[in-house]
């Protein structure tokens, strides 16, 4: 936008306006929009973390039975972020320590996949914990636990770590 303010400035200086001193501003305006736009177009498209899932359909035919499976567990989730450590908290329907038999995290920005890291999650007195290094600002921790029973457990928390 300042680029064109001063080439308009500069035609506008120099005596009438002409056509060859409008097309000079359309052109220019123009080719800025084009730039901004190319430029924002890349930066969306490097940034996208891509599917969720291969196939949208064969994942909604099974959709209702998993969530019913997994709300029955009734496993409640707490993240933190704490002097570089992520806890990952995760109780039964009673409040105590869930029984899971495997873990495994994701934990990443909300609009790109470029941070993604997968911490190793070790289990210590009821909590999964793993050294990451987070900057400050919002993440998002794609989590996938089974439980002893086999039964699923997928969600997606917000973390926000404070900088």
């Amino acid at each position: 936008m300042v680029a064109l303010v001063v080439i308009g400035g500069l035609i506008f200086a120099r005596g009438t306006l002409t056509g060859r001193k409008v097309l000079a501003i359309a052109v220019a305006f123009f080719g800025v929009v084009t730039v901004v736009n190319v430029v924002m177009a890349t930066r969306a498209v490097g940034t996208f973390p891509g599917l969720e899932v291969e196939n949208s359909y064969v994942a909604s035919q099974t959709f209702d039975k998993d969530r019913a499976a997994q709300e029955a567990l009734g496993w409640v989730v707490e993240p933190s972020y704490d002097h570089g450590v992520l806890s990952i908290l995760i109780r039964d329907k009673q409040g105590l320590p869930a029984a899971v038999k495997e873990i495994h995290a994701i934990v990443g920005r909300t609009t790109m996949a470029a941070e993604d890291k997968t911490p190793e999650l070790t289990y210590k007195g009821g909590i999964f914990t793993a050294p990451v290094d987070l900057a400050p600002g919002a993440w998002l921790i794609h989590l996938e636990a089974k439980a002893v029973d086999g039964t699923a457990f997928r969600q997606r928390l917000d973390l926000f770590v404070d900088g």
